[in-house]
């Protein structure tokens, strides 16, 4: 473990070495977040879920990076949310927004129940491993209003996850329970990025846009775009990302 992961002690594992399955898209957060649980002294596998997403370039970009970084083992499962439509990510007929939105409505990008389905893939993979961590990039900070992506839900998930799985019901103490890491929820996307930057993240490899082109191009213009210029330019550093011409 590194200096600067002791100061995410609370998140490291219990046992050396012990498994952890991240949820991982192939963009900025996941990619830090991957790079951190490494860093903490866990055997990463990576998750990453085809849900009939705009595009395949975040897929690619994950099996390259999850490569480049020595995961153990790398899943990707294909589950077709284009069947229930309802987001701009998942409905063609919705249209990305390009420009900020002045309410407080969670806005079209979210997709229904996406994290919930997501770490219910991750916790029964993680079980099948014999092991009781689970990480995923939510940031509840610089994130766009998404209700899955804040500490109460995080913590709700995982009372459900040590009631409702095997390993959590014979779980011997508080201890020993399955515990959801969402170790970057609190942090802004400048400090996330000198996060990864300090874990070796290769952020040019990264594909955060709702729209990327097949190249793994960024828009450079939805929602996703704006916060993580935002994020590099904050942070004091060139950002990396490939956009569009």
């Amino acid at each position: 473990m590194s200096s600067l992961s002791a100061a995410f002690q609370q998140f490291a594992p219990r046992k050396p070495h012990a498994p952890a399955v991240i949820l991982f898209s192939g963009g900025l957060d996941s990619s830090t977040v991957l790079a951190l649980a490494k860093d903490l002294g866990y055997t990463p596998y990576a998750l990453s879920v085809g849900y009939g997403q705009r595009h395949s370039s975040e897929l690619a970009a994950a099996k390259h990076i999850a490569k480049k970084m020595g995961v153990v083992r790398h899943e990707v499962v294909n589950l077709d949310l284009t069947r229930f439509g309802g987001s701009a990510l998942t409905d063609s007929a919705i249209a990305v927004p390009t420009t900020p939105s002045d309410t407080a409505e969670i806005p079209v990008t979210y997709v229904p129940a996406r994290n919930t389905i997501l770490l219910s893939l991750a916790l029964g993979w993680a079980e099948s491993l014999g092991g009781l961590d689970i990480f995923y990039g939510a940031n509840a900070v610089d994130y766009s209003g998404y209700p899955d992506c804040r500490p109460e839900y995080v913590a709700s998930f995982e009372t459900m996850a040590s009631l409702a799985t095997k390993a959590g019901v014979e779980a011997l103490s508080h201890e020993n329970r399955v515990r959801v890491h969402a170790p970057i929820i609190n942090m802004s996307k400048a400090e996330i990025i000198a996060l990864g930057k300090s874990l070796g993240v290769d952020y040019s490899q990264t594909v955060s846009c709702y729209q990327a082109n097949d190249l793994g191009e960024a828009c450079g213009v939805c929602e996703s775009c704006r916060l993580r210029q935002a994020g590099f330019q904050q942070a004091n550093l060139i950002d990396p990302t490939r956009y569009q011409k």
